[in-house]
């Protein structure tokens, strides 16, 4: 499965659109952050996403939850966003 990864710098819009045809393909998707600015410009992403998806007669849910990652051999706790339709 394909992880989304957002950081604190990623473009909002950019990040929707990505969303949006991953989740016409496999149905669902998984967004990844830490921090959070990357939490920040997640949720607008996500929400801009809604709206691409809308007129398809897509409604979005998001499902946060915790996941525990290696960056640089250091274990930070990042925010997965599962997001899908409901």
């Amino acid at each position: 499965m394909e992880i989304l990864k957002v950081s604190a710098n990623s473009n909002p819009k950019s990040v929707a659109g990505a969303l949006a045809a991953v989740i016409r393909e496999k149905g669902f998707a998984e967004i990844q952050a830490v921090g959070a600015g990357a939490v920040n410009q997640s949720i607008k992403a996500i929400a801009i996403a809604r709206g691409y998806v809308a007129p398809n007669g897509i409604n979005l849910i998001c499902i946060p939850a915790f996941a525990e990652i290696q960056i640089d051999g250091e274990e930070r706790t990042a925010i997965r966003f599962i997001v899908e339709p409901r």
